[in-house]
């Protein structure tokens, strides 16, 4: 009986990881693919600091996750206690990395207040001037969930104009026929000298917080699984590991 449950403790951890193995496979190929597609794509990743760092981040994750996969998988089918014993100090490592990540969440929690955000823009936006990773980064969110600043358009009444030629409110502020970078204006002129009628006038703090609400509950619960998912692959490597002559 002993050995049966050995043997399907076995197989069931080959297939686990065998999963993690495709995953990690995917997202290296998919990662290499971007950082050396000839077509052009390359391009466009390297001029966004944002897709730069995505890109290297795809990388580290495919690579961790293919490893991780490749261990899993060859300590199971082959009872290597040695592979095993890998995957447990792997798995380890990362369970205490993101058990330290949730804890540093919680404990810097406060810093996610409407009042941290609102001096952060006070004190770093500048405008439309997109070469700047910060300023274009809010102007990316305030265009795509239709908001303006922290708390509303005055926000923006304390930072300086990036130039002469700017208007008090940001072009990002301005209503969309589609909610992206390439939307058409709906009245361009109208919003930047001050009529509130082409004005987005909510606060992003608000729209994001609203929009995310729903998805809170769910971003927990898949947290708790994966812990538990990495919990249980560390006591299911354990087990192989004491249970291999």
């Amino acid at each position: 009986m002993e050995g049966d449950c050995l043997s399907c403790m076995k197989y069931l951890m080959f297939l686990f990881n065998f999963f993690i193995f495709l995953g990690g496979a995917c997202l290296l190929g998919l990662g290499i693919w971007v950082m050396v597609d000839p077509t052009g794509f390359r391009e466009i990743v390297a001029a966004n600091p944002l897709l730069f760092t995505g890109a290297y981040i795809m990388l580290a994750m495919g690579a961790m996750l293919f490893l991780l996969g490749f261990l899993g998988c060859c300590g199971a089918i082959r009872e290597n206690k040695c592979l095993l014993l890998f995957f447990f100090m792997f798995i380890l490592l990362i369970f205490l990395a993101e058990l330290s990540a949730a804890i540093l969440a919680f404990i810097f929690r406060e810093n996610l207040t409407r009042e941290f955000f609102t001096k952060e823009l006070k004190k770093h936006y500048q405008r439309n001037n997109d070469t700047d990773v910060f300023s274009s980064t809010w102007n990316s969110v305030m265009i795509t969930f239709a908001c303006c600043g922290v708390n509303g358009p005055e926000d923006f009444e304390a930072i300086p104009p990036y130039s002469s030629l700017e208007k008090a409110t940001p072009e990002a502020c301005c209503q969309r026929e589609l909610q992206s970078r390439e939307g058409m204006f709906v009245n361009k002129e109208a919003c930047l000298s001050g009529s509130e009628r082409f004005q987005n006038r909510q606060g992003c703090y608000t729209v994001i917080l609203n929009s995310f609400e729903t998805y809170v509950y769910l971003a927990g619960a898949l947290a708790i699984g994966v812990l538990a998912i990495e919990l249980f692959a560390m006591i299911f490597a354990m087990c192989l590991f004491r249970g291999i002559q």
